[in-house]
């Protein structure tokens, strides 16, 4: 039985879980959720995920929300992308931890903001603190990539799965892949493996379907 992703493109916590259920070799399909038409926030839906939100995943009677959870259960499903010894484990859920709330939880706010929000509703002041807290976490995440191809040991696991949720997207929100090198290379890294793909073309809903 093939497993569900409930999610749109436009989500980089949705792409997070998305792209590491591929790499895991996970069968699944999109269950697209129309979210800025408030689907997420309708009785049935709510039913479903109390806290209305995507991603939102059912594998059989596995039902699952939260992103990271979700990369969680990937892991143990398919025994991929966890990191090879204890200690990297440990690593890999600390990266995953701080993503959460410092990458894409600041740079999923600061998108939105800039992009989606009617314009009369973006405030100066919160998108300058908010890019102040992105550029903060990215300098972090260059730093740790300094030298190495992957955030954890010597291959890709959902460390940087979680961690290149946001980063993929065209949108302008202060984030320029070209100033920043050492990301630019992981993100190349990425893009190489089997299976990758933007989050456009791996989920369905983009804003060019809004316009």
């Amino acid at each position: 039985m093939t497993a569900q992703l409930y999610c749109f493109g436009e989500s980089g916590n949705a792409y997070k879980a998305a792209l590491t259920l591929t790499l895991c070799g996970i069968d699944w399909e999109p269950v697209y959720v129309d979210f800025f038409n408030g689907a997420a926030r309708t009785p049935e839906y709510l039913e479903m995920n109390i806290m209305g939100e995507v991603p939102y995943f059912i594998d059989g009677d596995v039902k699952l929300s939260q992103s990271g959870v979700i990369q969680h259960y990937s892991v143990d499903t398919s025994g991929k992308l966890g990191g090879k010894t204890p200690t990297d484990a440990r690593e890999v859920l600390r990266w995953v931890l701080w993503d959460n709330q410092k990458m894409s939880g600041t740079a999923g706010g600061l998108r939105f903001l800039t992009n989606f929000l009617a314009p009369e509703k973006r405030s100066p002041d919160v998108i300058a603190f908010t890019t102040g807290r992105m550029m903060a976490a990215l300098k972090v995440l260059d730093k740790a990539l300094e030298g190495r191809d992957w955030l954890v040991g010597d291959d890709v696991t959902i460390a940087d799965t979680a961690c290149c949720g946001y980063l993929f997207y065209p949108e302008p929100f202060g984030f320029k892949r070209a100033e920043w090198p050492n990301i630019d290379h992981w993100l190349g890294n990425i893009e190489s493996l089997a299976g990758w793909k933007h989050p456009y073309d791996m989920m369905p809903g983009s804003p060019a379907d809004r316009a």
